[in-house]
């Protein structure tokens, strides 16, 4: 078995990461959607990386790519290869890698049977889901998800069809029970506490829970220059008033990993002169613990209807999203850390407040992320950056992990 050499495996991940980055569907820019004609270039070229690594590759019926080495219960290593619109390279890729690097470590015979997996919609960017892939997987996809349409009207069966699947074989995609042993995946922090803290890698504790509701305020339209304003009933001021209340609400529970966001309001009928006669906006609600955040989202919600009452406004709530909390498994977490503390970390312990496939593998068997340090805690962004030193010393303390994975 060769030594372990964290800078010849960070150039080797450099080097794979640049070769991906070009896929995409425009030119300038990172756009790489689930079941795209970029998701099969980039399955493609992945493929072949995984044949060279000596994994023998199968593709489900939802495009997740899979790796495999050995037989009998096996580690599952894995992340994602879709992107959002304008993003990285190294959010989701470099999981992949690191999987095929390590896997590629025990030239064809590692001490436990690994599955590398490559999944396909993990940012949501195509269709209002997400996680899908892993879903498939985990033995829970949601049938229904095959009516959601993307932004030209292709469902998500058809846009299947057109890659070449067959929607009655998802169920087949499930892992059957105890064929999986543990999931783990490597994917860059996406925050900056790492940097802050000096160290390349973490060790993630848990991944928040997510709640997403839409708002709709709706008063009266009326002249701009013309209705006294003791006498209005303005909706965006109502959604102001409301946006604000959200605010204040997830700064009192900061200490409890609480983060609210509203990240997008329209006003109607949207004209300079005219008073907005209906609001609506997005609440974006994460936090560990989801009896916290289901009580919160009530809170948000009673005192929303009491600035509406206060202001002779109505108001209406749409839950469109709903993600449990995933804590990380406590003895993988520790393997982790010894892993990383062999190569001079010191794992830095935190939740996630990003989701992630390994929340929804949670459902199948015990799972746990590491943590890579990127530039300026930056992602989802052109200048998204992860060092190849960092990268090195994940796949390092990956394979060291590997070494020593009991089943």
């Amino acid at each position: 078995m060769a030594d372990i050499d964290p800078a010849k495996l960070g150039a080797r991940a450099e080097t794979m990461i640049k070769a991906l980055a070009p896929i995409s569907a425009e030119p300038n820019r990172l756009v790489r959607l689930f079941l795209s004609p970029e998701h099969r270039r980039a399955a493609d070229l992945v493929t072949q990386w995984m044949c060279e690594a000596g994994l023998a590759v199968t593709e489900d019926a939802l495009g997740t790519l899979r790796g495999r080495i050995g037989e009998g219960p096996r580690l599952l290593i894995g992340s994602h290869l879709d992107s959002v619109a304008d993003g990285g390279n190294y959010d989701g890729p470099l999981g992949v890698i690191a999987g095929i690097l390590a896997a590629a470590h025990f030239g064809g015979r590692p001490p436990v049977p690994i599955d590398v997996l490559a999944f396909g919609d993990e940012e949501g960017s195509r269709f209002p889901s997400t996680l899908s892939s892993s879903a498939a997987c985990a033995g829970v996809f949601e049938m229904e998800t095959l009516r959601l349409a993307d932004r030209n009207g292709m469902t998500f069966a058809d846009a299947l069809a057109a890659y070449g699947k067959n929607t009655g074989d998802i169920p087949k995609a499930a892992y059957k029970a105890g064929e999986a042993a543990a999931y783990v995946e490597l994917h860059i922090e996406q925050g900056p506490l790492l940097e802050a803290e000096k160290q390349p890698l973490g060790v993630v504790t848990g991944i928040v829970g997510q709640s997403r509701v839409r708002v709709t305020v709706t008063g009266e339209a009326g002249h701009a220059g013309t209705v006294p304003m003791t006498l209005r009933r303005d909706a965006l001021a109502g959604a102001a008033a409301m946006i604000m209340m959200v605010e204040r609400i997830a700064k009192a529970n900061a200490a409890a990993s609480m983060v609210a966001t509203v990240g997008r309001i329209e006003a109607l009928p949207g004209a300079t002169n005219i008073i907005p006669g209906t609001a609506t906006f997005t609440v974006d609600l994460r936090a560990m613990s989801d009896k916290l955040r289901h009580t919160t989202v009530a809170t948000i919600q009673h005192e929303a209807r009491g600035i509406a009452k206060a202001r002779n406004l109505a108001v209406a709530f749409e839950p469109f999203h709903d993600a449990e909390a995933a804590p990380c498994d406590v003895s993988l977490q520790d393997r982790l850390a010894a892993a990383i503390g062999d190569f001079g970390g010191r794992a830095l312990r935190m939740p996630s407040g990003a989701g992630h496939d390994a929340q929804m593998m949670a459902r199948l068997c015990p799972s746990a992320m590491m943590f890579v340090r990127c530039r300026a805690g930056i992602s989802h962004n052109p200048a998204e950056y992860c060092a190849p030193a960092d990268m090195g010393m994940a796949v390092a303390a990956l394979i060291r992990f590997i070494e020593r994975f009991k089943l």
